[in-house]
């Protein structure tokens, strides 16, 4: 619904964002050029850039896509649209250096760098300027389309929510209609409670309603027929939201087979393009860290070799995407024969099976460094729910409901609940609420997000044992 109010806005946008990057790279080019700098090797010609531009447009369109720039929001805030647009640009500018050092084009490195600071500033300006305007006109109530609710429960309000949230779409909620004796008379979200179910078609006589949104909770849903019924001889535009907020668990969606309308209740967020940014990401990531860690591994390998002789690494099954078992690569810690009594338990403060070395291994996570080479052979991504032992997820996905939801994205070397501190043996129930959170609102700017606050606090922690 809001999607199809909001097409011609977000057409706009795309045009304006990409006029605006193509203007950026033309005005990089005459500042660098022409404003006095200095040019050792001369002005080149214009058509490498021009060119370049060829490449630089589509580009920035899918960097602009791929950062949610024109997906309706429904925190509408200025702030993480002028980060998306600031983390585009930069992917952006990133890859066009990349590109020229693959090409071999020899564009400036003055007019890529002129370029980012004029194409973040110009469709960062253009996007406020574009909001103040069109909230301007909204409050003017310039093309408003007004929408009542059936149905008062979360559904309902969540519905109310979604609308306030993209002022943008033009819609407007004069009411909602309610069974509910208590809530009559009363606000929900701010607006008003008009009547029952049954007065439907008394309200659309007093009111001025385009649309009518049926939004009833699961409990209600026997008032469907007759509600539909009264609205037989009305002209009014009516939507159905379904009742599933309580089975929609990760990425919902809804999708069209061949004219059935097909409702995705659990659908991963890394499929297409998505899983594609991520493992080119996690690939040329991965490969750097291990160049400048690999002294340090070598270090860690000849340590262990001299205090406990062999063999340096220790393998484990681990459960990872989709349910298949892998086996991670850690540094040993533990004598090899460390569950040979005890079998599989679950690791605790102070372990007394651990090397002396072994435990500062663990504290200060260097014993996961081999699990690089497990993210470059595909079996894990840098960033994602840290994997567990097939025997303990047994009884795990028995015990904590959405447990196996984890497993809908490869396993991480580190993740949203890591560096927030659930690790160790800390609330699992937490550690999987966090863990559906990193699923649910995965971008590639929340994995470097994550990868950073790593190194901040997530690496050396007080639950690291």
């Amino acid at each position: 619904m809001l999607y199809r109010y909001s097409e011609i806005f977000r057409t706009t946008l795309m045009i304006s964002d990409l006029s605006l990057v193509a203007a950026s790279w033309a005005l990089a080019y005459w500042i660098r050029f022409f404003t006095g700098w200095p040019a050792p090797l001369g002005i080149p010609e214009v058509e490498p850039y021009a060119y370049a531009l060829g490449g630089i447009v589509p580009l920035a369109f899918f960097t602009f896509r791929s950062r949610g720039l024109y997906r309706p929001r429904r925190s509408g805030s200025v702030i993480n649209e002028v980060g998306g647009i600031l983390s585009a640009v930069a992917v952006t500018g990133v890859i066009v250096l990349a590109a020229d050092a693959a090409l071999r084009t020899s564009l400036s490195r003055g007019v890529i760098a002129a370029f980012s600071l004029l194409a973040a500033g110009s469709v960062s300006a253009f996007r406020i300027a574009g909001r103040g305007f069109l909230w301007h006109m909204r409050r003017k109530g310039y093309n408003l389309r007004y929408v009542v609710i059936v149905g008062a429960g979360d559904l309902a309000k969540a519905a109310i929510s979604s609308i306030h949230g993209h002022p943008e779409a033009g819609l407007r909620v004069l009411g909602v209609l309610s069974n509910d004796q208590v809530a009559a008379g009363r606000t929900i979200q701010g607006v008003r409670v008009l009547g029952d179910y049954a007065s439907v078609k008394q309200q659309l006589r007093r009111h001025r309603v385009d649309q009518l949104v049926i939004a009833l909770p699961k409990e209600d849903s026997e008032h469907l027929e007759k509600v539909l019924a009264d609205l037989d001889d009305e002209i009014v535009t009516v939507r159905l939201i379904p009742d599933l907020l309580h089975v929609m668990t990760l990425r919902s969606s809804v999708e069209d087979l061949d004219g059935l309308p097909v409702i995705n209740l659990r659908d991963g967020p890394l499929v297409g393009w998505a899983g594609i940014q991520k493992r080119i990401f996690d690939v040329a990531a991965t490969s750097a860290v291990l160049l400048v860690a690999a002294p340090l591994m070598a270090l860690v390998a000849v340590a262990i070799w001299v205090t406990s002789g062999r063999p340096i690494l220790f393998a484990q099954e681990r459960m990872g995407l989709d349910g298949r078992v892998f086996r991670i690569l850690k540094f040993r810690s533990m004598p090899t024969d460390a569950e040979s009594e005890t079998g599989p338990v679950w690791t605790k403060v102070d372990d007394s099976r651990a090397t002396s070395l072994g435990s500062l291994l663990r504290k200060t996570s260097l014993d996961e460094l081999p699990q690089l080479w497990n993210v470059l052979r595909g079996d894990m991504s840098l960033v994602g729910p840290r994997p567990e032992r097939p025997v303990f997820i047994e009884g795990f996905r028995r015990e904590i409901p959405g447990y196996m939801l984890r497993h809908k994205v490869k396993a991480g070397l580190t993740g949203w609940a890591q560096v927030h501190g659930w690790r160790g043996n800390t609330s699992l129930h937490e550690r999987v609420e966090h863990d559906i959170y990193y699923i649910q609102n995965w971008t590639l700017a929340l994995d470097i997000r994550i990868l950073l606050l790593t190194l901040w606090r997530g690496w050396i922690h007080r639950n690291a044992y």
